[in-house]
């Protein structure tokens, strides 16, 4: 490295100690300070209604992803093959 590189990464090394919440990690804030979750708890029954549903909402994803690929793929096929009888038209002239 050059002394240029050195001299960057020791400044920035020494910045780092300086500041109070960055003072030995890349960052974050203070270690000891955890988010808690209050989450409700769940009955087996709400969690297989859960489940069904995302079922169903991913089959019904994925039928109307299907669909459209295939219009699209049908649309551009549909160009293709005019345009291809154009540029054959155009060639035996």
């Amino acid at each position: 490295m050059s002394s240029n590189s050195m001299q960057v990464i020791n400044f920035n090394r020494n910045q780092l100690s300086q500041r109070e919440k960055f003072k030995y990690t890349l960052g974050g804030y203070k270690e000891g300070k955890t988010t808690e979750y209050n989450l409700p708890k769940a009955t087996v029954k709400q969690l297989k209604s859960i489940r069904k549903r995302l079922v169903e909402e991913r089959k019904i994803r994925m039928f109307k992803v299907i669909l459209v690929t295939a219009i699209i793929f049908l649309m551009l096929l549909w160009v293709f093959l005019f345009s291809a009888d154009g540029f054959v038209q155009l060639l035996t002239y």
